[in-house]
């Protein structure tokens, strides 16, 4: 087995001198993106805080477990029974309680944000998976076969743009049994909120999706794949797809956040995360009732909330600036 001459061989064989310096490496489109991406702070900090989000929700009972701290006990000791308000200045926060403590239970703040990460990001990255999915397939579909095909899924695109999720929702959400399908409450509302974010917000996925099919289906590799007889299915999966990773890779980015500012929104309706089980827009909707006699009560789980949404947005804009081929960084 003979081993193939470098360039720097083969130009020696005609005579060509060889340059001095370092050779000049190829780098793939992945390469060039995260080059951009590692020059972007903002991006590499808004990164790093959603990567701590995540682990602080893989590890949230492990780690209120090791500080002794329980988003389930209350602790009426620490409440002023004449005020309903924890002992102490701002919601009677200590070594003990970092973040204070709930007004009238005495429940850990810190625990409950803590472990209120998990049904944001469990519903938000489930339901944003969901969607993708639906909007992948229903968008590619309309954008490369067109005719009927495309009239008939855009209208049924048109109907969900103008279907009132909210609404949708919160009464789905109201009759949720407390048991089905083995789960508990907790599990019930999860999944509920999972398949009806999922299955009632991909159109707008779908949208964008067949807009950038129709500008690929016609273009040379395609064509070519057509010639060579092969099938639809395998044309849109294995030539126009992977040419669109960019673009589907930044809108699920920026659609996480959308998906966690709505189930916090559900749960401060009631719909969503069921009491007593800790999520932030719950403890927002009862920090409402406090809010002048101790702001602190909602200001944490607001401010939570603010720099999650915050990252999330700040991290996919800087991956649509690392993957945009147009970007001048």
């Amino acid at each position: 087995m003979t081993v193939p001459n470098t360039a720097a061989d083969e130009a020696a064989e005609v005579g060509i001198p060889a340059i001095p310096g370092n050779p000049i490496e190829g780098r793939s489109l992945g390469q060039i993106a995260w080059g951009r991406l590692r020059r972007d702070k903002v991006a590499m900090v808004s990164g790093t805080f959603v990567l701590l989000l995540i682990l602080l929700a893989i590890f949230a009972d492990v780690i209120t477990h090791a500080m002794g701290l329980d988003p389930l006990r209350f602790n009426g000791n620490l409440i002023d029974q004449g005020t309903l308000l924890p002992y102490g200045a701002r919601s009677g926060m200590s070594l003990s309680h970092p973040l204070g403590l709930e007004p009238e239970n005495g429940r850990d703040m810190f625990a409950r944000i803590v472990v209120g990460i998990r049904p944001s990001l469990i519903v938000a990255l489930a339901a944003t998976a969901l969607q993708m999915i639906f909007g992948i397939v229903i968008g590619s579909v309309a954008g490369y076969f067109g005719g009927w095909a495309d009239g008939f899924l855009s209208r049924i695109t048109d109907i969900f743009l103008a279907f009132p999720i909210l609404i949708f929702l919160i009464a789905i959400g109201s009759i949720v049994p407390s048991q089905a399908f083995g789960l508990g409450a907790y599990g019930v509302h999860l999944v509920v909120m999972i398949a009806v974010i999922g299955i009632f917000t991909w159109a707008y996925q779908a949208r964008l999706i067949r807009g950038l099919v129709l500008s690929l289906r016609d273009r040379e590799f395609v064509d070519a794949a057509r010639l060579l007889g092969a099938h639809p299915r395998r044309i849109i999966f294995r030539e126009i797809l992977p040419n669109l990773a960019s673009p589907i890779l930044v809108y699920t980015s920026l659609a996480i956040p959308a998906n966690i500012v709505l189930e916090a929104y559900l749960s401060f309706l009631g719909v969503g995360t069921p009491a007593p089980y800790p999520s932030w827009g719950q403890t927002l909707s009862n920090a409402v009732a406090y809010f002048q006699v101790d702001p602190t009560y909602m200001l944490v789980p607001g401010i939570a909330l603010f720099l999650t949404v915050l990252a999330f947005n700040l991290l996919g804009d800087g991956l649509r600036d690392a993957l945009d081929p147009r970007a001048g960084r």
